[in-house]
């Protein structure tokens, strides 16, 4: 008799980015330049895929994912596969990355959002097809389109918010449908947005586009809970949120003081992926009320949310991973 497969979240996990490979790079350079077709550029993606995946396997870790592979950016790639959504390059939603030259481009709403075609069901597709473990697909929240979207561009085609989240959450709902059809079992929601209005910068923003943090907060709240909304119970829902993960810098600072009851009560998810013990994040300290048998580890981040990957190696990236599942064996005895 097959023994049951563990249930996600896993005491050792990991949330999903990865460093991309020079052969992968560079295809993806060169079909931007119209040197290769994008069928070339994705097998070079699937050959990739498969590497990293036997990568994850060798290392240890149950839950797998496809590294990001095939995405430039963790969220824009996403949310620019519904109609409606579009990019701005050389324009920023205000905040920026502390010592980059480079900033993420402005995601501009367009037109009204629909799904008339799957975002990124193909990716979990291949993905569930050549591993035997449990493979786990990221999406960025809903709440990024609004947190780093063209405020102008937004109330020109959503003069009525209430209309804006509808639509977008609608899309979301379409989208989770078709993976868990497909197989998905194990959903990550990843987002930037709460976490990161514990900084009084960030803040201060908000306040200048005519926000109100704390609301904002609750709202970001409710739009995830509508996109998962109809989640079937056997689909383990997790969401992470940091302050921001590019080339090794960062967005933003400060604990979770700001948004953790807004977090912690509203959010109806199952698991929580959270930054802590860094000068930025604070300590271990708000975990103490927290009993070690609801407790699993991870890296902090992803290792690549973007395609330029993150300042470390890959050996520090598998070193990290192998200390997370050291840890959790000799933690709860079991990985």
């Amino acid at each position: 008799m097959a023994l049951a497969t563990p249930r996600p979240p896993f005491r050792a996990d990991h949330v999903g980015s990865l460093l991309r490979p020079p052969e992968l790079k560079e295809a993806h350079d060169r079909a931007k330049r119209g040197e290769i077709d994008r069928a070339a550029a994705r097998a070079v993606e699937d050959k990739c895929i498969r590497d990293v995946v036997a990568f994850q396997e060798a290392v240890g870790l149950q839950s797998i994912t496809d590294g990001e592979f095939r995405r430039d950016w963790w969220h824009i790639d996403f949310l620019r596969g519904f109609d409606g959504v579009q990019t701005v390059k050389g324009a920023t939603f205000g905040v920026h990355f502390q010592g980059a030259d480079e900033q993420p481009p402005l995601m501009r709403v367009t037109g009204k959002i629909r799904r008339t075609r799957p975002s990124m069901l193909d990716h979990f597709k291949f993905l569930k097809s050549i591993t035997g473990r449990t493979p786990k697909f990221c999406m960025p929240s809903p709440a990024m389109l609004h947190a780093r979207g063209d405020r102008e561009a937004l109330r020109k085609s959503y003069p009525d918010l209430k209309e804006f989240w509808s639509d977008l959450t609608q899309a979301y709902r379409e989208e989770i449908h078709d993976l868990y059809q497909a197989g998905c079992r194990y959903l990550q929601i990843d987002d930037t947005t709460i976490a990161m209005m514990g900084d009084p910068k960030v803040q201060e923003q908000f306040r200048k586009l005519g926000d109100e943090p704390k609301k904002d907060t609750e709202m970001y709240a409710d739009a995830v809970n509508a996109a998962i909304r109809d989640v079937p119970d056997d689909m383990t829902v997790a969401i992470h949120t940091c302050r921001g993960n590019f080339m090794s810098t960062w967005l933003a600072s400060g604990s979770y003081d700001f948004v953790a009851e807004t977090a912690f009560t509203r959010l109806e998810v199952d698991a929580f992926f959270l930054e802590y013990d860094t000068d930025r994040a604070g300590g271990f300290e708000p975990l103490r009320f927290v009993p070690i048998e609801n407790l699993c580890l991870s890296p902090q981040c992803g290792f690549s949310s973007t395609h330029h990957g993150n300042k470390i190696t890959v050996d520090d990236q598998r070193r990290k991973l192998a200390l997370a599942l050291e840890v959790a064996q000799e933690v709860w005895g079991t990985s």
